[in-house]
């Protein structure tokens, strides 16, 4: 199968809190933690149980880093599976975040390659 990714994901422990955006800036998910899966300087994955999430909805998000450095980005649910028991799995594109804080994710990548 064809890489689709432009950017290599990184299988790394950070801590990820979301907060949904609304098109009336109202919020339906206060903040909540979820387990990521990989990550890199153009998007993540994670998974999080019994939340169903639609495709295309948009989060506020605080990135927590291996530094411990906080990274504050939005992004975009682009791909959603039901995974066993009440897990979803969640595929997400950066589409808020400044190209500093992008350059932090592809420092590690290339210390950790």
């Amino acid at each position: 199968m064809e890489e689709k990714r432009r950017s290599k994901r990184l299988d790394i422990g950070v801590r990820v809190e979301i907060e949904r955006i609304d098109e009336d800036n109202i919020t339906t998910v206060k903040y909540m933690e979820v387990e990521v899966t990989n990550i890199s300087k153009t998007g993540l994955a994670f998974r999080v149980p019994g939340i169903q999430l639609e495709e295309g909805a948009c989060f506020d998000a605080r990135i927590q880093i291996w530094t411990k450095e906080t990274i504050d980005t939005v992004f975009k649910v682009v791909r959603s599976q039901k995974l066993d028991g009440d897990m979803y799995e969640y595929g997400c594109i950066f589409v808020g975040m400044t190209d500093t804080d992008a350059l932090k994710i592809e420092i590690y990548q290339l210390f950790n390659e």
